[in-house]
């Protein structure tokens, strides 16, 4: 191995690791690995890190999302060809720093005072002039010039034979001087300090990797745990100590309560990380501005030290970590804590209308013995402020929160198009609660809570209920959110406020329509205030006409047994009155059919509605324009429930809200050394772009003297180049030319516009005029 100018080779040692080095100290080796790493950051990027596995099977499906896991996308920055490639180009710039530094650092001391004055004349910049003074006279002004103007330089004789040698004040007989002159020597630096910060860079992010935690891994035995576990039984070897150099992992901390330790996720499991202190959440807070939406998001927390007990009061918001043993703890997010919630069940199956309470605690579970079927309530999530806009979409588009999917609202028979058009106009016809007019402006809406209810076969549904009603056009309703699968939005049931503010209203309509006797009289009871009781024939045809649409309606057959799904849609609603007149009246008299019949479910509902009320021991309700909008509401709000599938519906009276946050707990060693790597790339890239080394060569040599005065005469010869010639360090050369000649008040004797010399791509500039760069 050896160093010179033309920087370090080695020139001894195998030809296979001669060529490897040369391979991975090129440009191209170093320029694919960072196309590689870019393309990956991209990737990583757009696709979310570190979530369960479930949620990428439902984006991608089973068979993409086992290809992504085996390429480690979902932990791309932990992975190991991620790393591996971190690791090549650290020693790829590095060979490249080290093989071409000291060439970088030679040239950037070097005066390249080894010049002839034939190399100075074959410059591209140069100019020359006569003087009647002294060589020493005139070395001396130049040199003070130069000073002058921020370059340092060097001087030497140049003698009759040629030698140089270090000059003071005396000259031998027909010599010469040169002066050689070097300012923004430091832009070379610029490229060593960019490429050596890439390489502290990359060593910082390898620090904060995985590498440690894998390194672990296998020197001593260390695995992740898989399923779930109490943390105080997780063995040894699932566990990391609290000395653990380099680490990034959650804790989940609900108020009140403390932890020690934090989850680190691994690819197959997790890792307990121990910690030398506990984490005391005394209060979370949340602030918000004046429209509900969230300000300030920050926990007042108490860090005790374990070794010492001393205990450090402490607020962590977002962006404001707390840092303590040289472990920053980061304000991630916040969940529920376990809220204690009080809650009313209205079965939604059954001709049953007495409710019965539940008290259940977010995250824990509890089993639904009062319905037939065993199900499983499980608790997930409470929201105490939520902040909505329910502005409606544009006429005839589809609304999202309705319970009903999109395929479902197209109709339930093969001729779809036929069958969603009467759906559309039957919901128009009754102001569906599909279908909402006004936008509306954020606001709070109150508390909601999240459950999901499991079958015995392990199938559930999600739901999503609000605990207050909302306003609607005017109206209040509440909201009863459903969703069959975790990737989907929420579909909402909405269920129309009764006088009291209560569902109960329209529970006991949903009970009254599945009672087959209560539809039959209700049918009775509609047909004789319509008509009159001396037309007993058309009486006695409206009735049945009355009946059989509140049958469609209710879903079941003619004997009150349940109608079967067709094509997975319920039988029931809008869908089955639709269906059947699709298949039973001919097309020209579908519409005229549609609009009798509507009438007659509006008309009959009325008393339905009020049978309920008389066999549930109220009174009457008054034909008011607010109840006659309740019915309608109620219609649109019963058709729905047949796609809720849940056999209660909750209602919550009243909670006890518990947070808890979710704080993300770093050792980063390697974040001061990504810092020190980004100043030294600031640093690198302000030199190279904004510091230009240009160099002066003045040759100063004796002339005959003037014959008239017997004054003494040189030669001045000026020549000037830089590393990147630009317009800039052209009119630079123009100011420096004229500023020697007004020095010594004489004119250039040529200037460069005016010599015909070699072309600036060949000329014989030193090599200080030729940009170097490290990984060439």
């Amino acid at each position: 191995m050896s160093v010179s100018t033309s920087g370090t080779q080695i020139k001894t040692g195998p030809r296979v690791m001669r060529l490897a080095v040369d391979l991975l100290g090129s440009m191209r080796f170093a320029i694919s690995l960072l196309v590689v790493l870019a393309i990956a950051s991209i990737i990583g990027t757009v696709l979310k890190q570190e979530d369960p596995y479930p949620n990428y099977v439902n984006q991608f499906g089973p068979f993409w999302a086992d290809i992504f896991r085996s390429l480690g996308l979902y932990n791309m920055y932990g992975s190991w060809w991620f790393m591996l490639i971190l690791l090549f180009l650290v020693i790829s710039v590095s060979l490249c720093v080290t093989r071409n530094g000291p060439k970088m650092i030679a040239d950037m001391r070097s005066w390249k005072d080894k010049v002839r004055e034939s190399s100075l004349r074959a410059f591209r910049h140069k100019a020359e002039y006569t003087v009647n003074a002294s060589r020493a006279q005139v070395a001396l002004e130049i040199g003070r010039w130069v000073r002058q103007g921020g370059y340092k330089y060097v001087s030497r004789e140049i003698g009759q034979t040629g030698e140089t040698r270090q000059t003071g004040e005396t000259r031998g007989p027909g010599g010469a001087t040169l002066i050689a002159a070097k300012r923004g020597a430091f832009t070379k630096l610029g490229y060593i300090f960019a490429h050596t910060a890439i390489v502290v860079i990359c060593l910082g992010a390898l620090l904060d990797s995985n590498l440690v935690i894998r390194a672990q891994m296998l020197l001593f035995g260390k695995s992740p745990v898989q399923g779930n576990a109490v943390i105080s039984s997780i063995a040894e070897n699932h566990r990391l100590s609290s000395s653990n150099p380099s680490f990034r992992g959650y804790a989940w901390v609900p108020e009140g309560d403390h932890v020690s330790t934090a989850i680190l996720n691994q690819p197959g499991g997790s890792m307990i990380q121990d910690l030398p202190f506990t984490i005391q959440l005394n209060k979370f807070v949340v602030d918000y501005y004046s429209t509900g939406m969230p300000k300030l998001f920050a926990s007042d927390i108490v860090v005790t030290d374990r070794k010492t007990g001393v205990s450090i009061p402490a607020r962590v918001e977002v962006n404001k970590p707390f840092t303590y043993r040289g472990i920053s703890i980061f304000q991630s997010s916040f969940e529920d804590g376990g809220s204690k919630l009080q809650l009313t069940a209205y079965p939604m199956s059954g001709t049953r209308t007495q409710p019965f309470t539940l008290e259940g605690t977010i995250g824990a579970s509890l089993p639904l013995t009062q319905t037939p079927d065993g199900d499983t309530l499980e608790f997930a999530d409470f929201r105490a402020i939520n902040v909505e806009n329910f502005a409606s979409q544009s006429s005839g588009s589809t609304d999202t929160r309705s319970v009903q999917s999109p395929s479902q609202q197209s109709g339930s028979s093969a001729n779809a198009s036929a069958g969603s058009s009467f759906e559309r106009m039957l919901d128009a016809r009754l102001g569906s609660g599909a279908n909402t007019s006004n936008p509306k402006e954020l606001h709070n809406v109150g508390p909601s809570f999240q459950y999901k209810i499991r079958d015995k076969n392990g199938q559930a549904r999600e739901y999503n209920d609000y605990m207050v009603p909302v306003t609607v056009d005017g109206e209040s309703l509440f909201l009863a959110g459903m969703r069959s699968e975790p990737d989907q939005p929420f579909r909402y049931l909405r269920i129309p406020a009764d006088d009291d503010g209560t569902v109960k209203q329209w529970v006991l309509l949903h009970a009254a329509l599945a009672n087959p006797a209560m539809r039959a009289a209700a049918a009775q009871q509609f047909a004789a205030r319509s008509v009159n009781s001396g037309d007993a024939s058309l009486q006695q045809h409206l009735q049945e006409s009355a009946l059989r649409v509140l049958t469609l309606f209710a879903g079941a057959n003619d004997d009150g047994s349940p109608a079967p799904a067709d094509n997975g849609i319920p039988a029931g609603g809008f869908s089955a009155v639709a269906a059947f007149i699709e298949h039973s009246i001919p097309k020209e008299n579908q519409q005229k059919a549609a609009d009798l019949l509507l009438r007659m479910l509006e008309g009959s509902m009325w008393d339905l509605w009020q049978d309920a009320r008389q066999q549930a021991g109220q009174p009457p309700a008054t034909v008011s324009a607010e109840h006659s909008r309740f019915v309608q509401s109620g219609i649109n709000a019963l058709s729905d429930s047949f796609f809720y599938g849940a056999p209660v519906l909750l209602q919550l009276d009243s909670f006890k809200e518990i947070k808890a946050s979710v704080f993300q707990l770093a050792r980063a060693p390697g974040e001061n050394i990504v810092y020190l790597g980004s100043a030294l790339l600031v640093l690198g890239i302000f030199s190279m772009f904004f510091v230009r080394e240009r160099r002066l060569w003045f040759w100063i040599k004796d002339l005959p003297a003037d014959i008239a005065t017997a004054e003494a005469r040189v030669q001045i010869l000026m020549a000037m180049s830089t590393a990147r010639r630009t317009l800039d360090f052209e009119k630079e050369f123009a100011q420096t030319r004229a500023s020697i000649a007004a020095l010594f008040d004489v004119p250039a004797t040529f200037a460069d516009e005016n010599h015909r010399g070699p072309s600036p791509d060949k000329s014989a500039d030193t090599p200080a005029d030729k940009p170097q760069d490290l990984t060439q």
